[in-house]
């Protein structure tokens, strides 16, 4: 075991400090950014036009499926679900090789949720654009928590599997430039 401890402080309580304020692209930048850097990735994304509208990955025919562009409140909740797609398609045996074929409901389906969600942040962050929080997340807090109880370093486990495969899509993305 090893102990560490760590000031901190408010910055409004340092006299004289001012906080740095990042050179953010305007927004049609970064979805612009985003757009292209998904394109770069080419995957098998397919947009559904009608029926029950619902973004999922078939990791039996490698394609991500995602609602039409209208179907989203806005590009950021747009490009944020096709990340959260996009980390589950990193998980074919070709590209990160993580078990995708799991139960609903299981401890292993939740933790490919965590992955991908984890994965989702880190892949939004590095693009600068947000992750607005959705409906199906409250669905799986409760499975998530299942799985940390059961193992509670799997956060950890989880966020490693998720950097790797948002890795994996910028290396992929960056070899086309």
């Amino acid at each position: 075991p090893h102990v560490r401890t760590w000031g901190i402080l408010n910055g409004e309580q340092v006299k004289g400090w001012k906080p740095r304020t990042p050179n953010a692209l305007p927004e049609a930048d970064r979805i612009g950014n985003a757009e292209r850097f998904f394109a770069e990735l080419d995957a098998d994304v397919r947009t559904q036009d009608r029926g029950h509208l619902r973004a999922y990955y078939s990791p039996r025919c490698d394609f991500i499926n995602m609602p039409p562009f209208e179907a989203f409140i806005d590009a950021v909740s747009y490009y944020s679900t096709l990340g959260h797609e996009h980390v589950h398609w990193t998980g074919a045996k070709n590209r990160c090789k993580r078990s995708l074929y799991s139960e609903y409901g299981s401890a292993a389906y939740a933790f490919e949720e965590l992955i991908a969600e984890l994965g989702a942040a880190f892949l939004c962050a590095r693009l600068n654009i947000e992750n607005p929080p959705r409906r199906d997340h409250a669905a799986y807090v409760s499975d998530w928590l299942k799985v940390l109880k059961n193992d509670s370093k799997s956060i950890f486990k989880g966020a490693s599997k998720a950097q790797k495969a948002v890795d994996w899509m910028f290396q992929k993305g960056d070899g086309k430039k």
